[in-house]
């Protein structure tokens, strides 16, 4: 898509090539499981209707919900660290290497621990508290990168800080651990790891979960040219008519509230936000108007790969693996790649 002039139609065609390739993936997530249920055979029964009550209940009540969060996790993961990477203007930023996600996970394991509070009409549940981690850890992090000294010394700041950050998250998730009960302990270990075990979620969530994702790319992208120019420095920016403040504030707690959301029910799944925006830019190019949308659906089809994987791929050992587990071993090689690169001066991420 690179030299070719911007226009609806252009837009379009990126967002809709990217749409199908989440069907693609989503489909194929239908037809794969840890079972033996699947592949053609079950896309011929399910068309003539011949599916038994069990078969329809693994189809509907595990496999569906599961391609569902999967795509909406990996969405708000993929635009977060778009929107991440241009706020900071750090090609390595992501919201589980900055420690966004770790900072997600306590709240959310607070939560889990103390229990869910009612204030009024509202419930102070697992999300609110995922969201509050979220923000937290994102105060930590600009208010170093405002004292952080300019040039490539930030970048390398920042990426301590979001060590920092995480660290500081895991060591109370581990004091949390050893303080409740072994089921309770089991119950957050399997929540962190990123299991996207959200089979059997009632529907009215689902449609919650979804409607607030696809609120907040919404608004991110109403933001796409301004991020387009945040990416030449902040007094450019404000030269060129930019609110810098205004669009940084929206932007980041619009993008750490689904990723907050999406920490709530997936749990630690990192790396998303790192690989998809990388990997679309490559094809797509900078511009924010492309890149936003092609994230959606391209974080969307990597998770829900990455998940059919998960499921299927470690059958013969009768077990499934944590995405979180998955992803993280795709993306630490490619996380030290690109900080080599960055290293070594040799590739803008523009």
């Amino acid at each position: 898509m690179k030299g070719r002039p911007l226009n609806i139609s252009t837009i379009l065609t990126v967002t809709l090539l990217a749409a199908g390739l989440w069907v693609v993936t989503a489909a194929a997530g239908l037809l794969v499981g840890s079972t033996d249920l699947g592949g053609a055979d079950l896309l011929w029964r399910w068309m003539g209707g011949e599916l038994s009550a069990i078969e329809e209940a693994i189809l509907y009540r595990a496999r569906l919900p599961r391609v569902i969060f999967a795509g909406l996790v990996g969405a708000s993961l993929a635009v977060g660290g778009a929107v991440f990477q241009a706020v900071l203007r750090n090609p390595l930023a992501d919201p589980y290497i900055l420690g966004i996600s770790g900072g997600a996970a306590l709240g959310g394991t607070l939560v889990l621990v103390l229990g869910s509070v009612t204030v009024g009409a509202v419930v102070m549940g697992t999300p609110v508290g995922a969201f509050f981690g979220a923000l937290a850890a994102l105060s930590v992090i600009f208010g170093v990168e405002r004292w952080a000294p300019p040039g490539r010394a930030s970048t390398y700041v920042l990426l301590l800080t979001g060590v920092i950050v995480n660290a500081f998250a895991a060591s109370l998730i581990m004091f949390l651990q050893s303080v409740v009960t072994a089921r309770k302990a089991q119950e957050i270990l399997f929540y962190l790891m990123g299991a996207l075990s959200v089979e059997g979620t009632p529907g009215p969530i689902t449609i919650a979960v979804a409607a607030v994702t696809f609120l907040s790319v919404l608004i991110i992208y109403r933001f796409a040219p301004e991020l387009n120019v945040l990416s030449l420095g902040d007094d450019d920016a404000a030269y060129l008519g930019v609110d810098v403040d205004r669009v940084r504030r929206i932007t980041v707690v619009v993008a750490s509230f689904a990723v907050a959301i999406a920490v709530a029910f997936s749990g630690i799944i990192g790396f998303v936000g790192l690989i998809v925006p990388h990997a679309v830019r490559l094809i797509v190019g900078p511009d924010h108007r492309l890149l936003l949308p092609a994230c959606i659906f391209g974080g969307a089809a990597f998770l829900t790969f990455a998940d059919m994987l998960a499921r299927g791929g470690f059958a013969i050992l009768g077990t499934t693996l944590p995405v979180g587990v998955l992803t993280s071993l795709i993306g630490a090689p490619l996380f030290l790649y690109f900080l080599w690169r960055s290293l070594k001066g040799t590739g803008g991420w523009q």
